[in-house]
This record gives structure tokens, C-alpha cells and sequence, in this order.
């Protein structure tokens, strides 16, 4: 499925950012970061369209030889990214926005958790974090 996931603030440092396998975590943090410019052009193009718009999955963002980077954008200007194996064809697109969407909702209840702190990084143990192991595996 996904070998990278991240989440990113409105301010665009990272509060999440998780891959597998560990030796390509730079790669992948390039990946992201990168991604970020073709989500920032993504939303302005739509300009004020977005607000209005239900849908907040703003797709493919770009390709490259191994992999496929996906885009979603929260109505508080959230932003997740996916990388994808380019190898897996069997992937459809409806199937990348369920696990956007599944993202989204954990995200919610991090949010929604009264100890933590709003733009501080999601810290999580590998074992406890479910919410990101089932998109990573």
C-alpha cells in the first residue's frame, strides 16, 4: 500500500511523517516536501472553488519511476500526503481516497484528544499507532 505518509500544518512544517522501509526516510521527506509546491498550486487554482467544494482530495500530484505521490487538504489547510509504490497498479483511485479519508478521521480524534497540543508533532510508539500502521503495511 502506502510506503510514506505524512502530515503537514497549514504553516507547512511537518506534524507527522512516517515510511517504511527506514532507509529511504530521507528520499521520502524530500518526497513530501517537494509535493508540498504542487499542493500549494493545486489549491490556489481552485481559489475560492475550495471552500465552496466538498471534496478535499486533490489527487495525483505527481509521478515519478517508483512511486506516486497523492494529495488531501483539510478545511483548515491540514495537508496530507501519501506516497504510493508505482509497482502496485492494482490501486485505484477511490481506493486512495478511502485511505485519506480514514486519515482524516484519525486525525480528528488526535485533534480531539484533550491532552494534546494543537501544532505540536504526533508522537505515537510503532505498536500504538494504528491509525497509520494499517496504511503503511
Amino acid at each position: 500500500m502506502a510506503v510514506c505518509v505524512a502530515v503537514i500544518a497549514k504553516e507547512n512544517y511537518p506534524l507527522y511523517i512516517r515510511s517504511v522501509p527506514m532507509e529511504n526516510e530521507l528520499k521520502f521527506h524530500y518526497m513530501v516536501h517537494t509535493s508540498l509546491d504542487v499542493v500549494d498550486e493545486k489549491i490556489s487554482a481552485m481559489g475560492k472553488a475550495l471552500v465552496d467544494q466538498r471534496e478535499l482530495y486533490l489527487g495525483l500530484l505527481y509521478p515519478t519511476e517508483d512511486y506516486k505521490v497523492y494529495g488531501y487538504v483539510t478545511n483548515s489547510k491540514v495537508k496530507f500526503v501519501m506516497v504510493v509504490d508505482s509497482s502496485n497498479t492494482a490501486l485505484r483511485d477511490n481506493e486512495i481516497r478511502s485511505m485519506f479519508r480514514k486519515l482524516h478521521n484519525s486525525y480528528t480524534d488526535v485533534m480531539c484528544n484533550p491532552f494534546y497540543n494543537p501544532g505540536d508533532c504526533i508522537q505515537s510508539r510503532w505498536a500504538s499507532c494504528s491509525w497509520v500502521c494499517h496504511l503503511l503495511l
